[in-house]
C-alpha cells in the first residue's frame, strides 16, 4: 500500500466520521427542537382549556350579579383578546412570546377582578357549578404554571444545545434560532401589600 492510498483512506475517515457526527448532531437538535415545540403545545393546550372554562364562570356570575357588568365584559374581552393571539413555534420570537404572555396576563387580572366581586355575594359563592368552576380554573392555572415551567426547561436545555461548540455549526447551517423563555409577570417582584 502506497503513501497516498493511506492518506487518502485516512482523508475518507475523517470526511466519513464528520458526516455521521454532523448528520447525528442535525438529528439531535430536530429531536430537541420538536420536544420544545411539542411542549408549548401543551402550554397552549391549558391556556385553552382556561378560556373554555370562561363562558361558563361568567355566566354563573350574571346570574347572580347582573349589574357587574363592567367586569363581567372585561372578563369577556380579555378572553377574546387572548384566544386571538396565536403563535407558531417554530416562530416564536421573544416579542411573539411577550405578546401573547401580555394578552394571557391581562385575561389573568380580568379573572382576578371578577373572582374577587363573587366576595360580595354569599348565594354565589356557595352555588355549586361555581365552586366546581372556580375549583377546575385553579387546577388550570397549577397546570398552566407546571407546563410553562417544562418549557422553560426544555427551551434551556434546546438553546444550551445550539451554542455550544461544535454542535453550534450544525445549528447555524440548520438555522436552529434561540427559544425565548416565559418570565414572570410584571410587578410579581414585588410581594402584595396587605393592612388590617
Amino acid at each position: 500500500m502506497g503513501k497516498n492510498n493511506i492518506t487518502l483512506i485516512v482523508v475518507v475517515a475523517v470526511l466519513a466520521i464528520t458526516v455521521f457526527w454532523g448528520i447525528s448532531a442535525y438529528n439531535g437538535l430536530v429531536g430537541k427542537q420538536e420536544s420544545v415545540d411539542g411542549q408549548w403545545a401543551n402550554v397552549e393546550n391549558q391556556y385553552q382549556r382556561r378560556a373554555d372554562l370562561i363562558p361558563n364562570l361568567v355566566a354563573t356570575v350574571k346570574g347572580y350579579a347582573s349589574h357587574e357588568s363592567e367586569t363581567l365584559e372585561g372578563v369577556i374581552a380579555a378572553r377574546a383578546k387572548a384566544t386571538q393571539i396565536t403563535v407558531d413555534p417554530q416562530n416564536l420570537t421573544p416579542e411573539k412570546l411577550q405578546e401573547y404572555q401580555a394578552a394571557q396576563g391581562q385575561l389573568s387580572s380580568a379573572l382576578g377582578k371578577l373572582l374577587m366581586i363573587t366576595e360580595n355575594y354569599p348565594d354565589l359563592k356557595a352555588n355549586q357549578n361555581f365552586l366546581e368552576l372556580q375549583a377546575q380554573l385553579e387546577g388550570t392555572e397549577n397546570r398552566i404554571t407546571t407546563e410553562r415551567g417544562r418549557f422553560n426547561e426544555m427551551a434551556k436545555t434546546y438553546n444550551a444545545s445550539i451554542r455550544k461548540f461544535p454542535t453550534n455549526i450544525v445549528a447555524g447551517f440548520g438555522s436552529f434560532d434561540k427559544k425565548p423563555y416565559f418570565e414572570a409577570e410584571a410587578g410579581s417582584e414585588k410581594a402584595p401589600e396587605v393592612k388590617f
